[in-house]
């Protein structure tokens, strides 16, 4: 019996590491891709470059439009760093709301907002467009970053709302013992023992933000303004004469932010999660 367990262990592994090698392919194609010349990166599929040549990171960094991609990160940066602060502030704040406090149609309003979770994004597109172009905000980071600090994501409300359910009352009443108000238990208590689910919270936000093409291809026009996703676009063309190498090259060095961030963070990101789905 111990034999048998431990040869269905041995398969089950191997099962496992093939299907992540399976997985892992795309990127190990792309990194190989971005390290070899134009005229191989379609013509040599295997992993390892016959030909290395570091020219696309060189090309690609310069940037493209007169804008070097340094550009295109600095500004990735600024408006993923505005809404990963503004969704930690004002959810958790929605979240102790729902999740300690006492108010009228309490269980209506979580209600609605949990619906909101359920409404496609497609339905509030034109919508939210014709809102901020009448507040004269389009081709600004404002539609991009300031509906973060309105607790506009109803998902991560909720995320924070079951954490916080989960936390003993108690330590709520001691510390109103001890003089504290609402304001005071907010952020001397709920706060530090909530990191997981804000660090889970910290973790999603950066990475959509970081990654969302959509919604600022809608919103941002002007080149100086780009992202990363749009820098990238820059590189193809739609006549056929794109720059793959370069486009590679770029997408490779696009995915070390949210690596290094989720990787740094994977402890605290697993336990947000599974704490956040055991305790209600």
């Amino acid at each position: 019996m111990a034999a048998a367990n431990r040869i269905n262990r041995y398969l089950l592994h191997a099962v496992i590491l093939i299907l992540g090698l399976i997985m892992l392919y795309p990127i190990l194609w792309l990194i190989s891709s971005s390290l070899k010349p134009a005229n191989l990166i379609f013509t040599d599929m295997s992993l390892w470059p016959k030909e290395i040549t570091f020219d696309n990171y060189i090309k690609g960094w310069a940037g493209i439009a007169r804008v070097s991609f340094l550009t295109f990160f600095t500004n990735s940066f600024i408006i993923s760093a505005l809404c990963v602060a503004g969704n930690i502030l004002s959810c958790s704040m929605a979240a102790y709301s729902f999740g300690r406090l006492d108010f009228s149609w309490k269980k209506v309003w979580f209600s609605l907002m949990l619906v909101t979770i359920m409404l496609p994004h497609h339905v509030t597109i034109i919508p939210q467009y014709i809102l901020f172009k009448e507040l004269n905000w389009i081709d600004t980071y404002y539609p991009l970053t300031v509906p973060k600090w309105l607790a506009t994501d109803a998902f991560f409300i909720f995320l924070m709302v079951q954490f916080i359910r989960g936390l003993p009352k108690e330590l709520d009443e001691s510390a109103t013992i001890d003089g504290c108000g609402r304001t005071q238990i907010y952020w001397r208590v709920i706060m530090p023992l909530a990191a997981p689910a804000l660090i889970t919270t910290a973790i999603f936000t950066f990475i959509w933000t970081w990654d969302d093409f959509f919604s600022q291809l809608l919103y941002i026009n002007t080149a100086k303004l780009y992202t990363i996703p749009l820098g990238l676009r820059l590189f193809m063309d739609s006549s056929g004469e794109s720059a793959w190498g370069v486009l590679f090259a770029m997408s490779v060095l696009s995915l070390i932010p949210s690596l290094i961030i989720f990787f740094s963070s994977q402890k605290y990101f697993v336990e947000g999660i599974s704490t956040s789905g055991i305790k209600g």
